[in-house]
């Protein structure tokens, strides 16, 4: 009896540990089938998220692409519409303008070829500015034009700096009786819009304006427009800010000035030039009347003695 009960316990724990393994085996396939299915899955969403991002990249490259390419576009158009704008400026003049442009030019020239010298201590360079248009406005009065030296002062404001300036300006009197017609004349037109930093095509644009400017306020005006919106752009793409002094009232401040009242250092003659001393001219009748005068206080004295 004892040894039949071993034997069936022997044959339990035989069964037992047959199906044990049995289970063992089977449950091992499976964790395997599972971990097989898992990394393809994994594998397969890694796949698919990678070219989601892929995409996701590209597309914002894309995107950079076109804004860059807009903003290029956007500012060749501008830079080629202010090119038009300003040359449809330069161009529209009256034969007033003209004729007092060609007597200005007439007048630089010959003070260049002959030279200048002052007595006053506002040099610029190697010539006075202030003499030098008051020079030019006397050669435009000998010429018939009524030009006078006009002088414009600012104060300080919240906007823009205080400042002056000095220009010339002609008055002429219109054809059509329509009343008097007020020329401004710049001698350096073009140096008041140069800036060092500036871009290519803000020099481009600079380039295109007279060394002087002779015409109307309107027209100045127009022309201030456009190159105060030109220096503004270029600082701008350059990410800089603006110097209030570039502003656009600051530079029409430039031009609404009143004829000056102050009087400048004379212009020395072209004697003086020379470097020979000038004598006061007499004439005959001076020694004369001098001898006569001293005839008469010796009469005088003899007779009181």
């Amino acid at each position: 009896m004892a040894g039949a009960t071993a034997k069936f316990r022997q044959n339990f724990d035989q069964n037992k540990m047959d199906k044990f393994y049995g289970d063992q085996e089977s449950f091992r396939e499976l964790i395997f089938g599972f971990i097989e299915e898992f990394s393809e899955d994994s594998s397969e969403s890694s796949c698919s998220s990678t070219f989601e991002f892929d995409d996701r990249a590209i597309i914002e490259e894309d995107v950079d692409e076109d804004e860059n390419f807009s903003i290029v576009e956007e500012s060749k158009a501008f830079w080629e519409s202010q090119e038009d704008l300003l040359q449809t400026a330069l161009c529209r003049t009256t034969s007033i303008e003209k004729t007092i442009r060609q007597a200005t030019k007439e007048a630089v020239r010959d003070i260049s070829s002959v030279g200048l010298d002052c007595a006053c201590d506002k040099m610029v360079g190697n010539s006075c500015e202030i003499c030098l248009k008051k020079e030019i406005c006397n050669r435009l009065r000998n010429a018939g034009y009524s030009c006078v030296v006009c002088k414009s002062k600012w104060k300080k404001s919240p906007e823009i700096p205080s400042g002056e300036h000095t220009y010339l300006e002609v008055v002429q009197n219109s054809k059509g009786g329509k009343g008097e017609v007020k020329i401004l004349i710049e001698l350096n037109f073009r140096a008041q819009f140069e800036m060092a930093r500036a871009s290519e095509e803000y020099n481009r644009l600079i380039n295109q304006l007279p060394e002087i400017f002779v015409g109307k306020f309107l027209r100045l005006q127009n022309l201030v427009k456009i190159l105060c919106a030109a220096s503004k752009k270029c600082m701008r793409e350059r990410k800089m800010h603006i110097a209030p002094w570039r502003k656009y009232k600051y530079m029409l401040a430039k031009w609404h000035g009143s004829p000056d009242q102050q009087k400048v250092a004379p212009i020395l003659s072209p004697v003086s030039r020379l470097g020979r001393a000038t004598r006061p001219r007499t004439s005959m009748l001076t020694f004369d009347l001098v001898g006569s005068l001293q005839g008469i206080q010796c009469t005088t004295m003899i007779k009181v003695v």
